[in-house]
């Protein structure tokens, strides 16, 4: 079963072809990194145009590095939560319409959700129970699946997510947009025990919080360049040097690292699962990755980079189970939902 899978949910125009769950025919990603670095961050209303310009064409291109027709596609599935409301409007009028005029099944996907199923396109597909670690700019969950569809949410984070923690981080620090890439590669030369940073104390056994410790650095950072907290945050980064961005960085990326792996690790004592999977932006760090290899006792087969962060293979390979045992939606009654918990898609 060859199905289509088309993403739209932020800043990456993306549509692939995955034939059986397992296998990646194509996977074609159009970034507007490049666009919003000059921000700092997403703009909504410059990525829904994004999305305008190059949707088709993309679509067009997965299908040709695929060597296949519409004749060939069996069905579609596209990312219709969570996200911004424009690019999520974007990348589901192209399925509706495409699923009308192919006439093709049509499957709505929960976009975190599908950052998970990145994993089952390694060589090997993970087990069930299967514990995933989600981590992105807009997402830090655990959450354990039974099976497909069959998944419960075992904590998240209180504010911001480990992704948006790296980002404005690195804004303190004066390092590129996005965060996590530019901090993994300052924190290469810098000594993760520079500075000492907190780790948040949660009520919750596996939740996690970020924003004290983005706080923290903050502090640190005004501390060491000898200003107070009246000093905008904005003039920072023109009195660090290349030693302490990268001792800062170092440092700020050990903490969220290691407080992710804490609450990992305990859930996987607690539940004993039989698989472990990080999925998101994030889980492209290297330390992360690192980390997570030495703390659990089983071997672990992480996503390709190209996989961690937003595609349409995650969104085709959900699709391919989702088809399993779903009905299709009728085109006409699919809507955009910008905010909707794992907690209210559970389908098995």
């Amino acid at each position: 079963m060859k199905i289509l899978g088309i993403e739209s949910s932020c800043d990456e125009t993306a549509a692939s072809v995955v034939q059986d769950g397992r296998v990646l025919l194509s996977n074609v990603i159009n970034s507007q990194i490049d666009i919003h670095a000059v921000y700092g961050g997403v703009v909504p209303e410059v990525a829904a145009r994004s999305h305008i310009e190059v949707v088709n064409p993309v679509i067009n291109q997965a299908l040709a590095d695929a060597n296949l027709t519409w004749d060939d596609i069996d069905a579609i599935a596209v990312t219709y939560a969570p996200g911004l409301i424009g690019s999520l409007l974007v990348g589901t009028l192209a399925a509706r319409t495409l699923a009308t005029l192919k006439n093709k099944p049509l499957y709505p996907i929960h976009h975190v959700e599908a950052h998970v199923y990145a994993n089952f396109l390694n060589e090997t597909a993970p087990e069930f129970p299967m514990l995933a670690l989600i981590v992105s700019g807009g997402h830090s969950q655990l959450v354990l699946f039974r099976d497909h569809g069959d998944f419960e949410l075992l904590g998240q984070t209180q504010d911001d997510a480990v992704g948006e923690a790296f980002d404005k981080v690195a804004k303190i620090i004066g390092l590129p947009y996005p965060g996590g890439p530019s901090i993994a590669k300052a924190a290469l030369d810098g000594d993760h025990l520079a500075y000492r940073l907190p780790k948040a104390k949660m009520s919750g056994a596996y939740d996690f919080s970020f924003s004290g410790l983005k706080t923290a650095v903050l502090r640190a950072v005004q501390r060491e360049v000898g200003v107070d907290f009246t000093f905008p945050s904005r003039d920072l980064p023109a009195l660090l040097n290349d030693v302490q961005r990268a001792n800062f960085a170092a440092s700020f990326q050990h903490i969220a690292t290691e407080t992710l792996i804490d609450k990992a690790e305990l859930a996987f004592r607690d539940f004993a699962p039989k698989s472990v999977v990080i999925a998101g932006g994030v889980a492209a760090n290297q330390e992360l990755r690192r980390k997570l290899s030495e703390r659990l006792p089983l071997h672990i087969d992480y996503a390709p980079m190209n996989l961690c962060t937003d595609n349409a293979a995650m969104i085709a390979t959900l699709g391919y189970y989702y088809a399993q045992k779903k009905q299709p939606i009728d085109p006409f009654d699919l809507e955009v939902i910008p905010s909707l918990s794992m907690t209210k898609t559970t389908w098995s």
